[in-house]
């Protein structure tokens, strides 16, 4: 099978669903690893390893969808639940802006008050007042929210926020696009096809977008492997997807409690990523769970880039897990890995190398 699977890699053809969960569960993970890294190196050749360096901004932890693995969620009345003011997200995006950043990742909850016209004029004004940061924010399951709250559509909000200057959207939200696993983990969040209806709308409006995969919230593989390639047949549509970021559900703090997923289990995700996603130019590497060390490896598992330095990270914090990078560190990681590191713009052109 092994022998099959590397030469359809090979000749640059597909690889199926059978091939994907064959390579999950009977492959040797160095094995999966050395298939990962050629297609990495035959798709990026020049051996950059890039990062952008961004902000994650939560303006909200006030959430009426209490996902059972989320662990930064507050209700409205809790003591410790907060809406941040402009003045506040305008000296978070300042402080950005100083340490050299360019890109803004904007996530909460699901308030139930804040509406269209909160985002619109906060936009509007971040635009206006940093016109060097590109807004990267908002999930598809706030899109979704804000526009029921709002009495408009889903495409009609996006067009409205992305007019006000949301410029392109992560992929957060998407778990397992699966709704089997998404009714047990997240019974009060948008299925599967909302989460692919607001994307094909972004791309439709020529925002760029990003997706993801957090795993390990007891699926079974074939739940991976479906989720990969559903993002996969979104991509062949209109190619929108800049990136694919998959990652290991934080047990700490959480409802759903459970076991972290391995390390093994997490390169070997990585890498069949990196085989089903050709048509996906980035996987990214999750130092912000995984750490430094595991990131690195990840690099000859089929990993390009390194995500954003985040100057401020709080949901994955919320779970126990506060892995910290700066800029130099990132770099460093990446050389010492025998990579030339790059830093990039959201849209992955590289701004500088080192």
């Amino acid at each position: 099978m092994l022998e099959q699977i590397k030469e359809k890699l090979q000749l640059e053809k597909p690889l199926t669903r059978e091939d994907a969960l064959w390579l999950l569960t009977e492959a040797d993970l160095l094995a999966l690893g050395k298939l990962a890294d050629n297609m990495r190196r035959r798709m990026h050749p020049d051996r950059c390893v890039s990062f952008v360096v961004d902000r994650n901004v939560n303006y909200t932890n006030v959430c009426t969808s209490k996902c059972k693995f989320c662990a930064f969620y507050r209700d409205e009345i809790h003591p410790d639940a907060y809406v941040l003011s402009y003045t506040q997200i305008f000296g978070k995006v300042q402080g950005l802006v100083d340490s050299g950043g360019t890109q803004l990742l904007m996530q909460g909850g699901l308030h139930p008050d804040l509406k269209l016209d909160w985002f619109e004029d906060l936009f509007r004004q971040l635009r206006h007042r940093f016109p060097t940061v590109q807004i990267h924010s908002l999930s598809p399951a706030e899109i979704v929210h804000i526009a029921k709250l709002s009495g408009t559509s889903m495409a009609a909000c996006l067009a409205r926020l992305h007019r006000a200057g949301l410029q392109s959207l992560p992929g957060g939200g998407a778990e397992i696009l699966v709704d089997k696993v998404r009714q047990k983990i997240s019974p009060d969040k948008i299925g599967w096809q909302e989460w692919a209806a607001v994307m094909r709308e972004a791309h439709k409006l020529g925002m760029p977008t990003t997706a993801t995969m957090m795993f390990g919230v007891r699926e079974r593989l074939e739940d991976i492997v479906e989720h990969l390639f559903r993002i996969r047949e979104l991509q062949e549509e209109r190619g929108g997807f800049t990136a694919f970021i998959p990652w290991s559900y934080q047990p700490g703090n959480t409802e759903l409690g459970g076991e972290q997923a391995s390390g093994v289990e997490y390169l070997k995700v990585l890498a069949l990523s990196r085989l089903i996603l050709d048509n996906v130019a980035n996987i990214q590497a999750s130092w912000v769970t995984q750490g430094a060390r595991m990131a690195q490896i990840a690099l000859y598992f089929g990993a390009n880039d390194l995500g954003g330095t985040m100057l401020e990270e709080n949901v994955v914090a919320a779970a126990g897990v506060d892995f910290r990078m700066s800029r130099e560190e990132i770099i460093d990681l990446a050389d010492d890995a025998g990579f030339v590191p790059a830093r990039r713009s959201t849209g992955y052109e590289v701004l500088e190398t080192y």
